[in-house]
């Protein structure tokens, strides 16, 4: 007989359904999944052992949900990347004492791009593309940051990208030819950002993207397929 196996799944989207399809077709344990929803998803409703809406994601909610239910978790997996940064391992492990498969509130550097691009520019300063962080605390108008902006568009030549420290839920990135055809539309998106935090304006770099990922536990790194 199968072992079973209890997992919290935090789930945002279609990437979290995906993970629950794949856990309960296992064929080496009985797999119970506990879904903390943003929304109500039907297949992960239809599924999971137990199942609770959390609109917002907030961790406090998710925590409660997994304290009822920890004595049938065995650890813990998160998709979306706002409760990552609020802390929901970290609140979580403490109180509920189940282990998680996502970062700390310290490491997740998804909360700020310009600590990404600090950190690759320490750690490994050939994979920056050319980068530029702007705060709206070092001008003190609109034309003085409009200035500085594109004295900085002339040495990349319009070919940028203007991204948000914070997450934005994708809509915070511009890109040169996208989303924007002249300096007037780049300055507009890049102020309207830069009154809610810094902005990054990086070089635009054609090519293909791909994506690599992995699980970690300090030591050892085992790449997904």
């Amino acid at each position: 007989m199968a072992e079973r196996v209890g997992i919290l799944v935090v789930s945002y989207g279609a990437r979290e359904v995906a993970m629950i399809d794949a856990f309960l077709r296992s064929t080496n344990y009985n797999v119970e999944v506990y879904v903390a929803d943003k929304q109500r998803n039907p297949f992960n409703a239809k599924n999971a052992k137990a199942h609770v809406v959390i609109p917002d994601l907030n961790v406090e909610a998710i925590c409660k949900f997994a304290e009822a239910h920890k004595d049938r978790i065995d650890f813990g997996i998160v998709g979306p990347e706002k409760p990552i940064i609020e802390g929901v391992r970290d609140l979580v492990e403490k109180r509920a004492g189940i282990p998680m498969i996502c970062p700390t509130k310290e490491y997740a550097i998804e909360a700020s791009k310009v600590q990404q691009r600090l950190l690759f520019q320490e750690a490994v300063p050939e994979v920056n593309p050319r980068f530029k962080i702007f705060r709206q605390e070092e001008f003190k108008t609109a034309e003085d940051a409009r200035k500085t902006l594109y004295k900085w568009l002339d040495e990349l030549g319009n070919m940028a990208v203007v991204k948000p420290d914070k997450p934005a839920a994708g809509k915070g990135v511009g890109v040169w030819g996208d989303h924007f055809t002249t300096r007037e539309q780049l300055f507009e998106h890049f102020w309207e950002n830069l009154r809610h935090g810094a902005v990054i304006v990086e070089e635009k770099i054609e090519g293909e993207e791909s994506s690599f990922q992995a699980f970690c536990d300090g030591k050892h790194l085992v790449p997904l397929p």
